[in-house]
């Protein structure tokens, strides 16, 4: 099948590759010229685990090309997706700007028969604008053409991404054509084989479905973040409750790990994106303000828990910080809570070196240049530099490769044996007898109680 795909971020550009991967030929169009030319080159400007090889891989062999030129891009497509961004405004909503622009150009360029499918997260009633826009187009140019519209969100994790559209838990495709879900049906086929996950439903449904899948996921982490705050007060060990919830197969494990917040492009995003829809539309959408509320109220965790160990004597001391992206596997420090905290520590006099395995490339391109200029932020060459003459450790994204470091080395390292653990990575236990002084998210109870025993029987 042809295909054109409108957008290369992370979602157009997985999008494009893994159809290709399945033998269809695959168009993406961008208006970046730069980055066009890097993808024809085999170079992906994302970090993404397998993208690299797959991009690589079809474009050697003719599955997959780039161009900026849409008429051309689109030229014989049967079906065309729009997956370009819409990132928020200042009053929380989506910005739909560049979705609709891309209607108003697909109607001003066809010039035969397609299904265009909506790919972007956008609010409830999008997709019947982007059809209406495309139909206007095709009226001023006199054009008597079958364009179906549907919508597909993705569900595709930063991180994993490439594995999520390959091995998808479902598709859905919201659209009343009964030509464009046949034809998205057997696109999709090669992804769903084992088991039939394709979901078909209204537009307006598969819209909202993309937001609230989004929106219980963010209120699943800040819910487990309250409650290792409560945890934390009354003396519990949020971890132990954690399991002894997620063994529940009504609740299950995922999105329960507390920590000092989510990040991304996406939750972010969406939970304001549904607020705001909502109050649009008349809808107090309490749960959801609290949700955002408390993600904002988690991002400052970490530096509470400073204030609390050393006072506000944080001016002049200087602090080790694993972790800038968001989350392990990406490079994408949008929101990340590694820079709230940073931002906070340079404003109360501290300094920061700080090492990821994935983003200091794009932490050298989106963080204030002062804070490098002024020595209050440095990348360090590996995770133990980061640690040289540092008052504390700050864990902030769970990278695999921090999960079991090299504890002697790092208590040689650093200044004072202290460690903030913003993701719950080590056991208090473990740390007491490395000889750390441990502070986690929430982690009240047993383990405090073994830290404790611990580091009596150390002191002899």
């Amino acid at each position: 099948m042809r295909l054109t795909v409108l957008g290369t971020g992370y979602v157009g550009l997985v999008t494009g590759a893994c159809f290709a991967e399945m033998g269809n030929h695959v168009t993406c169009v961008d208006r970046d010229a730069a980055k066009i030319q890097r993808l024809e080159r085999g170079e992906v400007p994302i970090y993404e685990p397998g993208l690299e090889p797959l991009v690589a891989a079809n474009l050697r062999q003719g599955r997959l090309r780039f161009t900026t030129r849409l008429a051309e891009a689109v030229a014989g497509a049967e079906v065309i997706f729009i997956a370009v961004g819409t990132p928020p405004r200042a009053d929380g909503s989506a910005d739909v700007e560049d979705v609709l622009a891309a209607a108003r150009d697909l109607g001003a360029c066809l010039d035969h028969d397609a299904v265009v499918v909506v790919k972007s997260t956008v609010p409830v009633g999008t997709t019947e604008r982007v059809e209406a826009l495309i139909t206007e187009a095709l009226s001023a140019r006199r054009e008597i053409l079958t364009v179906d519209v549907a919508f597909n969100p993705e569900f595709l994790k930063e991180g994993d991404a490439v594995n999520d559209f390959m091995r998808p838990d479902r598709v859905i495709v919201g659209s009343r054509s009964a030509r464009a879900i046949a034809l998205l049906r057997m696109l999709y086929a090669p992804f769903t084989r084992n088991h039939e996950r394709l979901l078909t439903m209204a537009v307006r449904d598969a819209e909202m479905t993309k937001y609230a899948a989004n929106a219980m996921l963010a209120t699943r982490i800040s819910f487990m973040n309250e409650l290792a705050t409560i945890c934390e007060r009354l003396g519990v060990d949020v971890e132990q409750v954690r399991v002894g919830i997620g063994s529940d197969p009504r609740i299950g494990y995922s999105f329960i790990y507390p920590g000092c917040g989510y990040g991304g492009s996406c939750f972010p995003k969406d939970v304001r994106a549904l607020i705001r829809l909502a109050q649009d539309a008349g809808v107090d959408a309490q749960l959801l303000r609290a949700v955002e509320a408390r993600n904002q109220v988690q991002k400052r965790a970490l530096f509470d828990k400073l204030t609390a160990r050393f006072g506000q004597r944080l001016a002049g001391l200087r602090f080790g910080l694993w972790g800038l992206a968001f989350k392990p596997g990406t490079d994408d420090m949008r929101e990340a809570p590694a820079v709230t905290l940073i931002a906070q520590l340079i404003e109360a006099g501290a300094t920061v070196s700080a090492f990821d395995p994935a983003a200091m490339t794009a932490a050298q391109a989106t963080l204030p240049r002062e804070w490098f200029e002024a020595g209050r932020l440095q990348l360090s060459n590996d995770q133990y530099d980061a640690l040289e003459d540092a008052s504390a450790l700050l864990l902030v994204t769970e990278w695999k490769q921090f999960r079991n470091p090299d504890f002697a080395r790092m208590r040689s390292a650093m200044r004072l044996p202290v460690i903030f653990d913003g993701r719950n990575q080590y056991d208090p236990a473990r740390m007491a007898a490395e000889g750390f002084e441990y502070h986690g998210i929430g982690r009240g109870g047993r383990g405090s109680v073994e830290a404790a025993a611990l580091r009596l029987r150390a002191a002899g």
